[in-house]
């Protein structure tokens, strides 16, 4: 025996430790249970892995990021060992972790049904408390061809090994240099049980697999192209204990409830006809109040910040693309063209940007109009596959609320701090409050333009992030074609991250387009041109506000502010004249009149999720007053008729919530 001298890191501090020869990680970190693997000179390794002379060592605790994976991913095994001791029949796909769980391909006979999720679930009960052991074994290609010679899928992927992709979760199986085989082995005799071609590491034993659940089932094509066969997933969720596996499954039902494709059939809003077309949504007229109201709000800010506003049309021939870029970097994402004026294309815009720069084209521009905003709330068109498309939040047709500023270099570092510190005060306005900044920096294989400028630009996009005391995220790799940008991330009610702003500095458009201005020398100068879309989409935003508030929108923000629900027949007249003095106001009032009971009507505006309900009877007549019932079931009685109006109105121009 020999000695093995090693170095455990832990956060910042590092101790050194002399072990014998064929201490393993385990060994290291004997007692920690919440490690589950360790990270040796920056990569992954089973507890099982031995220490060599050197070696670097952190224990990777199993609530940790890459912790969760390795959980998640030997959840996955567990889930496809038990797949196979109930069919048979069934061949292996890919089974990688994902955000907050994991799934499995499986190529069977007929779908899974919601009866054999329950009886695969509690078949990994059964594994998991045997604790069979996770054993990792190098193989060669001829090997391992020859062991899995029935599961065409990993033969497939075997042939992958160095170009596999992190896109479809082939990675998990294969990497770039050895093969690996793990073995699931009864923890009393070692026997095989079970085994699958992959990268690992894992955790030592199923018996540390604390809590899971299977979610649901879906069809998918085998490596995500439409091409392949069509294979039967089965998604699962993975957590380092049942608490936290309870929080996940209670928050995965609030969010069902704040679901806004749910609340928008409820509350009448929206609908996304078939006959139109998926991903493409229509506005009913309630929904089309809140929209409204949250257009003129927006409108009204940007007037007083400057903004100059501007409209421009639904489709162009596709030369303006090819100026902009676009049909080289972005035509997947784009309808097809229509073939008009004898063979010219034409195309359904993506952007807005390109029209925006030949209106600052259309004449000649001196400094002194700079800077220059030009808005648009613009409808765009994108073209999204089928299985993306998502709600109001992953459309076909949508509108941005798109601005485009022209400015001198030398304004534009205070432009930019302006932009952001508008759009964040924007978004509080309409009760978002909880943010962190991202900075997405250039795609090495996707973008236009020099190293240079990019560089520039994005330095001077991190100092003004920065200016906000904000957290500042990177997103290496997550610019646009054309210049860097800053995402305002929000989070909702829940606490559930949207992107929501964002803008980009482009140096490279004014150059495609050959933007000038005349300098106060008289020289000719290229603009810096700042790309910013505040909601994003409409639609988008729209939903994003109706899961954040459960349907429930502030008084300012909902279609109906108050509706009036008298106790008896004989107090719907003075209701009605209480309405209308609100009405005269500005405010969005309604009077129930119908034959319903008081109660029923109370429960209507309930589930309308009205601010205000007020009621009236032969008291309130008597004295001139009202009632307010709130959202809450609290009350609050004797109101005098006029000072009840202009409570409402206080709330609505505070914006606040009732």
């Amino acid at each position: 025996m020999s000695d093995v001298r090693v170095i455990i890191q832990r956060d910042s501090e590092r101790e050194e430790r002399v072990v014998t020869t064929g201490t393993t990680a385990a060994d290291l970190f004997a007692g920690e249970r919440s490690i589950i693997a360790a990270r040796v000179a920056g990569e992954l390794k089973d507890l099982a892995y031995e220490l060599a002379d050197g070696d670097e060592v952190e224990g990777v605790e199993i609530s940790s990021e890459d912790g969760l994976n390795i959980l998640r991913h030997s959840t996955a095994h567990v889930m496809a060992q038990a797949v196979q001791e109930l069919f048979p029949e069934a061949k292996l796909g890919i089974g990688p972790p994902v955000k907050d769980g994991f799934y499995y391909d499986f190529d069977v006979e007929r779908p899974f049904t919601p009866e054999d999720l329950k009886a695969i679930e509690k078949k990994m009960q059964e594994i998991q408390k045997r604790g069979q052991k996770f054993a990792r074994r190098v193989v060669t290609d001829e090997a391992a061809r020859e062991e899995l010679a029935d599961e065409p899928y990993k033969l497939e992927l075997i042939g992958l090994k160095g170009s596999a992709s992190s896109d479809d979760g082939a990675d998990v199986e294969v990497g770039a240099g050895e093969l690996t085989i793990y073995d699931n082995l009864d923890a009393k005799t070692g026997e095989l049980c079970w085994k699958d071609l992959c990268r690992g590491p894992h955790l030592p034993s199923t018996r540390l697999i604390p809590a899971f659940k299977l979610m649901r089932n879906a069809a998918a094509y085998w490596r995500g192209s439409e091409k392949n066969p069509m294979l039967q997933r089965i998604y699962g969720t993975a957590w380092p204990s049942k608490d936290e596996l309870k929080q996940y499954l209670d928050f995965l039902a609030e969010a069902e409830k704040r679901d806004h494709r749910k609340l928008g059939s409820e509350l009448d809003l929206f609908s996304i006809p078939e006959q139109i077309g998926s991903g493409l949504a229509v506005f009913h007229p309630k929904g089309g109040i809140i929209r409204r109201v949250m257009e003129d709000y927006s409108r009204r800010r940007h007037e007083e910040e400057g903004y100059e506003f501007v409209y421009t049309p639904h489709a162009t021939k596709g030369k303006l693309f090819e100026t902009s870029g676009h049909l080289d970097w972005y035509a997947d994402g784009m309808y097809p063209p229509m073939q008009l004026d004898e063979g010219v294309d034409y195309y359904l815009k993506p952007m807005n940007c390109p029209m925006h720069n030949l209106i600052f084209d259309a004449r000649g521009r001196s400094y002194r109009e700079l800077p220059l905003r030009l808005f648009e709330f613009g409808t765009v068109y994108r073209y999204e596959k089928s299985g993306v498309v998502h709600g109001l939040t992953r459309a076909r047709g949508f509108t941005q609320d798109d601005a485009h500023i022209y400015c001198t270099r030398e304004q534009m570092s205070e432009e930019l701090d302006k932009t952001l510190t508008f759009v964040l005060g924007l978004l509080r306005d309409y009760g978002l409050t909880d943010f962190y900044l991202e900075l997405s920096t250039k795609d090495p294989e996707k973008y236009v333009g020099t190293d240079e400028a990019w560089e520039e630009a994005t330095e001077t996009l991190r100092q003004v992030a920065e200016k906000q005391g904000l957290p500042l995220v990177p997103d290496p790799g997550g610019a646009a074609f054309y210049g860097p940008k800053i995402s305002v991330q929000a989070k909702d009610a829940i606490g559930r991250t949207w992107q929501m702003s964002t803008i980009q500095l482009d140096f490279n458009l004014p150059e495609r387009f050959d933007l000038e201005y005349t300098a106060a020398d008289g020289t000719k100068q290229r603009p810096v041109m700042i790309h910013r879309a505040l909601f994003g989409s409409i639609e988008r935003f729209f939903a994003v506000l109706l899961e954040h508030y459960a349907g429930a929108f502030p008084t300012w923000l909902a279609p109906v502010q108050a509706i009036g629900i008298p106790i008896g027949d004989a107090h719907v007249e003075y209701l009605h004249k209480w309405a209308a003095a609100a009405k005269a106001k500005g405010l969005r009032v309604e009077v129930d009149s119908s034959s319903d009971r008081m109660q029923k009507k109370i429960r209507n505006a309930q589930k309308q999720k009205v601010p205000f309900m007020v009621i009236a009877g032969d008291e309130d007549m008597g004295h001139n007053t009202v009632s307010f019932r709130y959202r809450d079931g609290s009350q609050e009685n004797g109101i005098p008729f006029d000072e009840a109006i202009a409570k409402i109105a206080k709330v609505v121009e505070e914006r606040a919530q009732v």
